[in-house]
C-alpha cells in the first residue's frame, strides 16, 4: 500500500482568527504526526487487510474526537465564548477522515473492514 499523505486544508486555516498562528502550527504538527504514525503502522502491517483495520481504528478515534468538538460548539456559545477553535478542529478531523477514504484503494478496504466489524459485532442490517 502506498504511503499516506495528509494535509491541513487551507479553508480550515483561513477560518482561524488572524492572531492564531500557534493554532495553525498545532494543526499542521498534529496532521504531520498522524501521517507519520499511520505510515509506520502501514509498514508494520503484515497485509493490506491488517493495514485497513489499523487505519479504521484511527478513523474511529478521529470520529470520536470530531463528536467531542461538535458537542463543545453549543456549550461554548452558551458561555459567550467563540467556538471557532472547536469548529476548526472538528472540520480538520472530518477532512482528515475524508482524505483517508480518498487514498488510493484504501477507501474500499475501509468500507469492507467496517462492514466486517459490524457483522463480527453481531449487528445485522435488519437490526438497524
Amino acid at each position: 500500500m502506498d504511503d499516506i499523505s495528509l494535509g491541513v486544508p487551507e479553508p480550515v486555516l483561513e477560518q482561524l482568527p488572524a492572531d492564531s498562528d500557534d493554532a495553525a502550527m498545532d494543526m499542521q504538527r498534529a496532521v504531520a504526526g498522524w501521517e507519520q504514525r499511520l505510515n509506520r503502522a502501514l509498514e508494520d502491517a503484515e497485509d493490506e487487510s491488517e493495514a485497513a483495520a489499523t487505519v479504521l481504528t484511527v478513523i474511529e478515534r478521529f470520529e470520536d474526537r470530531l463528536e467531542t468538538y461538535d458537542e463543545l460548539v453549543p456549550e461554548l456559545r452558551a458561555w459567550g465564548q467563540s467556538p471557532i477553535y472547536a469548529i476548526s478542529w472538528r472540520t480538520l478531523y472530518a477532512d482528515v477522515i475524508a482524505q483517508l477514504h480518498e487514498h488510493d484503494d484504501l477507501g474500499d478496504r475501509l468500507d469492507r473492514e467496517r462492514n466486517a466489524r459490524l457483522v463480527e459485532d453481531g449487528i445485522r442490517l435488519r437490526d438497524m
